[in-house]
């Protein structure tokens, strides 16, 4: 088990390196990974790995979104808070409405099988948008106007 946790971090990390240097997000890199090291490709993990992945993943998100709550001023966030709570539902519906649309005949499910995974997608849109808006924040791009902070707080808020 360690050595497939070695090989999911230092591959992870090199890829997320790689797509960094394509200008891409980090997070497609580890994306990459998790498919190429999964049993649906190379099948280089330890089968005990995948049984506690559902608790790996719900500690990247708690990771990310502590890194999204630490990254937010309190005062910004007071300054738009009701934006970012419509922004949120706003958000969040929208994706569950498109997959309610549009899964059923491109993906052959049933309704409720596409309301779960817009609901899914509502909930780890974070792990791609909280990164990208604490760079933005870093290097004060939109920051006069909180639009960083508005989108991560409404990103976090849907979750």
């Amino acid at each position: 088990m360690l050595t497939s946790l070695a090989f999911i971090f230092l591959i992870g990390l090199s890829m997320a390196a790689f797509c960094q240097w394509l200008k891409l997000p980090r997070i497609i890199g580890m994306l990459i990974t998790g498919i190429v090291l999964g049993p649906y490709v190379l099948d280089l993990l330890d089968p005990s790995i995948l049984s506690i992945s559902a608790g790996l993943r719900q500690m990247a998100l708690i990771i990310i979104l502590l890194k999204a709550g630490l990254s937010l001023n309190l005062a910004d966030l007071k300054k738009v808070g009701r934006p970012a709570v419509l922004m949120s539902c706003v958000l969040a519906s929208c994706e569950i409405l498109a997959f309610l649309l549009f899964a059923p005949s491109i993906l052959g499910v049933i309704r409720i099988e596409a309301a779960v995974m817009g609901a899914v997608l509502g909930a780890v849109s974070p792990a791609v948008v909280v990164p990208r808006m604490v760079y933005l924040m870093d290097s004060k791009y939109g920051t006069n106007n909180s639009i960083p902070q508005l989108i991560m707080a409404g990103a976090s808020f849907a979750t």
